[in-house]
This record gives structure tokens, C-alpha cells and sequence, in this order.
């Protein structure tokens, strides 16, 4: 069993490096020699994910896609850009033309990963990894989210001034996650330097900076799967209570390899860290801005899930991501050709102004049924149970204690392309 984890996994490791090297060589070529015969038939625009500015404060870039047209282009980027509501849906309902498989970031990337897959290996790989996700999971983690939110705000509470992230909004999810992952707290020091490393992958692109990321996060990758390989070949995944553990022992004839615990636990530190941590951040600074939204909520506090889904509609912490077509695609009377990079925009579906209401106003009481802040589909996010999990035990605490959330300096925003939330807030909470 050691010997084989161990031969298997490193070559995968490898596998996974040369081949994304390649794609993302193939894509450049691609980019160069398409230029600007590729945008027939749509809106040639300049909106541009990459540009810090942008991605920092994306909202009257978005007014201006929905303005000028459903399916745009950018020459410079060679990439189509979808921002209306129904069309991003329907885009990732159409696995069999639009596909994940290369990728869904700016870096073009192959791997096992539920993510990264269609059909029927995307069936067979999300069917592993959901135990991991039922309501009877949310249910033996709540206690720990608990603990951690009442000790948290506390701490905020005492510090008026005090920054959302660094106090709350970061080490909450990562501590959750440690916790599920059955990392020991003698562990966690290393465990949390890693994962920050490693979440860097996704802002990744061809870049001098986009390129330090991507040895960072290679450098983080490779200590984790140390990690983890070490308390596999130990047995003490199999051992531990953890969520890995319960995957490992109730798995079809103990099919998991140490390899794929390993990808699985890859997923739920870059699908559910970051994204998590950025909607808990958002939602202080959503009601900071909204006080009247946040009274209303403390008066009704039935309205809590309305109120979680309207931020995650309007502060939307995943604002893109990327697909590949392996056909061509025909959408809006547009024809996007086989190869091309699309843009999904679900910051911008999540404000369309054909199908909400007053789409730049936070509205507790909206009931945003189909909004994309987890994506839609096949696709849709497997770990958003838990996301929900934790701004549920968040906010239900502040409103316990907290009448008023007030900003006490200005937020600075992530420049992330596609992932979008706080760096930086300081608030002031004021208890009842």
C-alpha cells in the first residue's frame, strides 16, 4: 500500500504540470495567430478580468457589458465574455460543448478533480466526494462553526477596529476545514502556511507575477501532498473520524488510493476556503453598508437563508470562471468557435438587469432563486452546503449581540481575476 501510494501519486503530480505546461503554450499560439479574426459576430470590448482595477471594483464594468450586447470580445485576451444571467446558465448546462476539462481558471489545467472533469468522470468523482457534503455532515460540523464564530466575534467585539479578516473571516474556514480534514492542532501552523500558499494557484496566469503565484502555490501543493501522504501511509487517515477518514472507510471496497484523498482534500481547501472566506468578509461589509437591511434581518431573523442568498447574489465571492469550447457553440445568434476561452461572468449574471430588480441594490427580503454565486448545473458548487453553513452560524451570532456593524476605515479588495472579496476591513461592532 505505501509503496504504491506513494509511485502513483508523484507521477500524477507531474503529469498534471507537464501537461498544463503545454496547454497553456498551445493556448498562447492560439491567441496570437486567432488576434482579432476571432470576435465576428459580437461586441468587441476592453472589459478586462485582469486588470486590478477592474476585478477590485467590477460593478460599472458590468453595467456597461449589459448595456452594449449578450456575447462580447476581447481581442486582446482572445476571450468571449457571457454576462447575461440566462445565458451563463445555459452555458453550463452545455457540458458537451463547453467544457471544463481544460481548466476553468486563466491557467489551462488538466487534473482529477471534480472541477475539472464532465460526464461521466465528473458523475463518478462528485459521487465520491459527496458524503462529505449531506445535511447530516453540515450537522456534525455546526458545533465547531459555533465555537468558533461566538469565539471569534468576541474578539471583535472587544477591538473595535479590528479587521474582519484577520480576526474572523479567514480563520474560520481554514480552522473548519483543518478540523474536517482531521488535521491535528500541532499540525495546523503548518497546514494553514501551506494552504495559503496553494490557493494562489488561481491567480495563476502568464504574468511575471501570475508565475510567482504558480511557484508558490507548486511549492505548497508539494508540502501538502507530503503531508497528507505521510498520515495516509500511517494509517491515521484511516483511523481518525475525520471527513477523509469516514470517505476512506466507507468507500466501495476501499477503492480511494491515497491519491485521490488527496485531490479531494485539494478541492475542498481551493473550492471551499478562499470562496468561503470571501462571503464572510463580503456579508460584514454588505450589512455595514445596509444598516437598515441588517435591522430588518434582526427583526425577522427568519430572513436569515433570503438575506445569505442575496449576498451571495450581490457581493457574489466567485465573480468568473473560465471554460473551453470543444465545439462550436451557438448562443444569443453568436457563434463561438471550437477552442476559444469563454468567460463566464457570475458577478455580472448575478446583476442583470433583465432579471433582477434593482440589480445594484442589496435587498434582504429578495429571494434571488437563480442567482450563480455557486455556478448552476452539473457544475453547481459541491461544497456550497458548507459555505452556507458558516455564514448561517455567522450572521444568526451577530444578530444575537451585535445591533450595528460599522466600517471604521475604508475595505481594500481582492485583484484576483476571478475570485473577489475583502483584504482588508476594519469594523467597529456595536452590541445590543
Amino acid at each position: 500500500m505505501t509503496t504504491r501510494t506513494r509511485t502513483d501519486g508523484a507521477p500524477d503530480l507531474f503529469k498534471v504540470v507537464g501537461t498544463a505546461a503545454w496547454l497553456n503554450f498551445e493556448g498562447a499560439a492560439r491567441t496570437v495567430i486567432r488576434g482579432r479574426r476571432g470576435w465576428v459576430g459580437a461586441v468587441n470590448t476592453d472589459y478586462d478580468p485582469l486588470d486590478p482595477r477592474t476585478a477590485a471594483q467590477p460593478h460599472a464594468a458590468y453595467r456597461r457589458l449589459h448595456e452594449t450586447g449578450r456575447v462580447h470580445y476581447n481581442p486582446r485576451r482572445a476571450m468571449w465574455v457571457l454576462s447575461r444571467l440566462d445565458d451563463v446558465r445555459a452555458t453550463l448546462r452545455a457540458t458537451d460543448k463547453v467544457t471544463s476539462s481544460q481548466g476553468v481558471t486563466r491557467l489551462r489545467i488538466q487534473a482529477p478533480l471534480v472541477v475539472l472533469t464532465d460526464g461521466e468522470e465528473h458523475a463518478r468523482l462528485r459521487k465520491q466526494i459527496q458524503p462529505m457534503f449531506t445535511t447530516g455532515a453540515m450537522a456534525s460540523w455546526r458545533a465547531m462553526a459555533e465555537k468558533l464564530a461566538s469565539e471569534m466575534v468576541d474578539e471583535l467585539v472587544r477591538a473595535p477596529g479590528s479587521d474582519v479578516m484577520t480576526t474572523l473571516a479567514t480563520p474560520l474556514p481554514m480552522s473548519l476545514i483543518a478540523h474536517i480534514m482531521g488535521v491535528s492542532d500541532g499540525d495546523f501552523d503548518d497546514f494553514r502556511r501551506w494552504s495559503e500558499t496553494t490557493v494562489r494557484i488561481m491567480d495563476a496566469n502568464a504574468t511575471p507575477l501570475g508565475i510567482r503565484h504558480a511557484r508558490d502555490a507548486a511549492t505548497g501543493l508539494a508540502s501538502l501532498r507530503r503531508y497528507f501522504t505521510e498520515q495516509f501511509d500511517a494509517g491515521r487517515i484511516r483511523e481518525s473520524d475525520s471527513a477523509l477518514g469516514r470517505l476512506m472507510n466507507h468507500s466501495e471496497n476501499g477503492a480511494l488510493t491515497g491519491n485521490d484523498l488527496f485531490m479531494i482534500a485539494m478541492l475542498l481547501l481551493v473550492a471551499g476556503n478562499e470562496t468561503t472566506t470571501n462571503l464572510l468578509g463580503g456579508m460584514f461589509e454588505t450589512f455595514a453598508r445596509n444598516p437598515e437591511e441588517y435591522d430588518r434581518v434582526r427583526q425577522d431573523p427568519g430572513l436569515v437563508p433570503m438575506a445569505i442568498e442575496e449576498h451571495l447574489r450581490f457581493s457574489s465571492p466567485i465573480q468568473n470562471l473560465y471554460r473551453y469550447t470543444r465545439a462550436d457553440y451557438d448562443i444569443a445568434g453568436v457563434t463561438i468557435p471550437r477552442g476559444s476561452r469563454v468567460l463566464l461572468s457570475f458577478g455580472a449574471a448575478n446583476r442583470d438587469p433583465e432579471a433582477f430588480e434593482e440589480p445594484d441594490t442589496y435587498r434582504a427580503d429578495r429571494n434571488p432563486r437563480m442567482h450563480v454565486g455557486f455556478g448552476h448545473g452539473a457544475h453547481l458548487c459541491v461544497g456550497a452546503p458548507l459555505a452556507r453553513m458558516e455564514a448561517h452560524v455567522v450572521l444568526t451570532e451577530l444578530l444575537g449581540r451585535v445591533s450595528r456593524i460599522e466600517l471604521s476605515g475604508d475595505p481594500t479588495w481582492s485583484t484576483n481575476s476571478s475570485l473577489r472579496g475583502p483584504t482588508r476591513l476594519p469594523v467597529r461592532l456595536v452590541t445590543t
